[in-house]
């Protein structure tokens, strides 16, 4: 056969190729269509089923610091540290990267890592829940999301804040992340400016998912929820007595308890306790001073168990408020606060601000 009448013959096998290639049906390659049960988004299995009765039976939830290295990437030995010293301690829940844990000044990746790590590490051992509210309903979708696949037990969510929204928008905001999983709204309009009101708290506790409010108005506030049914957690430490024993609140979400975690426990769980409350009350007005977290990370890093390094704006206490902590400390005494050092003044230059990081 000629040279000629072979290229013709392949020329015409190749183009019945290409024509049944194009007229055949497509098919997807079979890795595309095989089922996923553990995509990170949207996923219906969730890691630690937890419901919102397991959430409401807690009595003290650490809203727990964040603790830092000197480049300002996370101090993670310390962090595992200070939740251990919860657990030891009797504390049920922590809140991570809420304002306490300053959520605010970390990037999602960073925030959604942290509740992650927390509970693989402590996840059978306290609840974990994690803060993936938001002022952007998109954002606070998309972090709970996240949340809720890495295994958090719960989140917390706030009201939309500087940008607010109507009565409406309100309800939609958080219609819109309920169905995720047992979720506790944060009321506290000094940082949002803006209450959220009763009857919408009420609309929203149609929803089995609601597991309660973390309630920072005050006492009455709290008993008129609580008369009705609602599970309440206090967010002011120098309430949170009265809550407990006067008012109907299952317990607190407190940021004192980073320090003393024994000694609020026994003020949530020992009875009402008017003079421990009075003992505790010179530690509390110290903390909130200036605006939290700012005290409490000084006083961690004056008692020796987070490095002293700040994330800016945040910035240590004056050295005066500094001698006040340790005075404070040995009134009530060191061996009720974390940590085995002794608790310092620490000088200005001691430490580390960070901007970038």
């Amino acid at each position: 056969m000629s040279s000629s009448i072979t290229n013709c013959c392949h020329f015409y096998v190749e183009r019945a190729r290409t024509t049944n290639r194009r007229t055949a049906t497509w098919k997807s390659p079979r890795a595309a269509v095989i089922p996923c049960f553990h995509l990170p988004m949207r996923s219906n299995e969730v890691k630690n089923r937890t419901f919102a009765e397991d959430i409401k039976k807690l009595r003290l939830i650490t809203a727990i610091k964040t603790p830092y290295l000197p480049d300002g990437r996370f101090d993670l030995e310390a962090y595992d540290a200070l939740v251990n010293l919860q657990i030891e301690n009797g504390v049920e829940g922590v809140i991570v990267g809420g304002t306490t844990g300053e959520g605010q000044l970390m990037s999602w990746d960073e925030h959604i890592m942290l509740i992650g790590h927390t509970i693989n590490c402590f996840g059978g051992s306290i609840k974990v829940i994690g803060n993936t509210g938001s002022n952007s309903t998109r954002e606070a979708i998309h972090a709970t999301e996240q949340g809720f696949a890495v295994g958090m037990h719960a989140a917390l969510h706030i009201n939309p804040y500087y940008g607010k929204t109507s009565i409406e928008g309100l309800i939609s905001h958080f219609d819109s992340v309920l169905p995720m999983g047992p979720t506790i709204i944060y009321n506290v309009p000094s940082r949002t400016g803006q209450d959220i009101p009763p009857h919408v708290i009420q609309t929203l506790a149609k929803s089995p998912n609601l597991a309660g409010v973390k309630e920072c108005v005050g006492n009455d506030r709290v008993e008129q929820y609580t008369s009705n049914g609602l599970v309440v957690w206090s967010g002011n430490d120098d309430e949170c007595h009265d809550s407990r024993w006067h008012h109907g609140a299952t317990g607190v979400i407190s940021v004192t308890s980073n320090l003393v975690p024994g000694l609020m426990r026994e003020l949530m769980f020992g009875g009402n306790n008017p003079v421990l409350n009075s003992k505790l009350m010179p530690l509390v007005e110290w903390l909130f001073h200036e605006p939290n977290p700012i005290a409490l990370n000084t006083a961690l890093a004056q008692l020796g168990v987070v490095r002293p390094v700040f994330r800016l704006p945040y910035v240590p206490l004056t050295k005066a408020k500094r001698e006040e902590f340790v005075k404070i400390v040995e009134k009530i005494g060191r061996e009720n606060f974390i940590g085995e050092r002794d608790v310092q003044v620490l000088d200005d230059n001691d430490f580390f601000l960070v901007g970038r990081y």
